[in-house]
């Protein structure tokens, strides 16, 4: 363990005295999964000391500071949150940092509630109307889904994490094969946002969605739809629902990115917030059926 920490610091000291850093992550570079809590936090410096456990294989249990490239993370991040992230240990450049991370647990519920902001979505707070293109090159509103359960999530079909934009679209497509053939067919709705309308054309969205509900018959998109906009029409949707992302600038065809999925009443107002990704088809379905009542 003093082997590890000397190094370390070494790595730390390198990093701090590099005059010209590459922009790029070596293809050697490791990834170990990590969860832990926050114990405090640099925005200044983009750093948080991380109380986290034993990565198996690589390091004891221990609470040290860890670098954190993303921008986006500081508006989530906050002292006491329990997260899940990627460490990744890149030797060749003698850094590391902390990327794709989630926040599995909210802070202490015991420390003072931040204030109320009235343009994100919360509970009971009517979403606005956004307007987006389908899988079919089709015009699609929120104001299409009244009167039904609507279950909205955010993904780019270029993600290689198992555990983001694959187990979101995953999630979505299980359900939608169990709704086809039951009594909520027409009562719910699930929609998949890309914000990577650089690549996710209608066509390309419509050859990933079919990839997930299963080859070999004519994809049924009545219950999931996937759908994508504009830059700012994608970024006025997931500034109100709390969806941070950026492109990697280690690989631009990569987006650094937070977790949200969001169920909505008939009526159109927000029923409940998913920020992470430990919920399964069946606890949206309960959700979306709550909504429904």
């Amino acid at each position: 363990m003093r082997y590890f920490l000397l190094l370390l610091f070494s790595v730390l000291l390198f990093t701090a005295c590099q005059k010209d850093e590459t922009k790029t992550t070596s293809p050697d570079a490791k990834r170990y999964a990590l969860r832990g809590k926050v114990i405090a936090v640099d925005k200044a410096n983009k750093k948080a000391s991380i109380a986290h456990d034993e990565i198996p294989g690589y390091m004891d249990a221990m609470t040290m500071d860890f670098p954190i490239k993303a921008d986006w993370v500081w508006d989530d991040l906050t002292k006491d949150a329990d997260i899940r992230a990627d460490l990744v240990v890149d030797d060749a450049k003698g850094e590391f940092w902390l990327e794709n991370i989630a926040i599995v647990a909210a802070p202490n519920p015991n420390q003072p509630a931040p204030p109320t902001r009235e343009d994100v979505a919360q509970v009971g707070k009517q979403v606005p109307n956004f307007t987006l293109t389908n899988q079919d090159g089709k015009r699609i509103s929120l104001k299409d889904f009244r009167g039904k359960a609507l279950a909205i999530t955010f993904i780019y079909s270029r993600c290689p994490l198992p555990n983001y934009c694959i187990l979101m679209s995953k999630n979505f497509s299980d359900l939608a094969n169990q709704l086809k053939d039951s009594n909520f067919k027409d009562k719910i709705r699930l929609l998949s946002i890309s914000f990577d309308p650089k690549t996710d054309t209608p066509a390309k969205l419509k050859e990933y969605g079919q990839g997930y509900l299963g080859k070999g018959a004519e994809p049924d998109f009545t219950v999931w739809q996937l759908a994508v906009g504009t830059d700012k029409e994608v970024k006025n949707i997931a500034d109100f629902f709390g969806l941070r992302y950026e492109v990697d600038q280690n690989d631009k065809t990569q987006f650094n990115h937070s977790l949200r999925t969001i169920v909505i009443t008939p009526d159109g107002n927000v029923q409940k917030v998913f920020s992470g990704n430990e919920w399964t088809p069946n606890d949206l379905l309960r959700e979306l059926q709550t909504a429904i009542n």
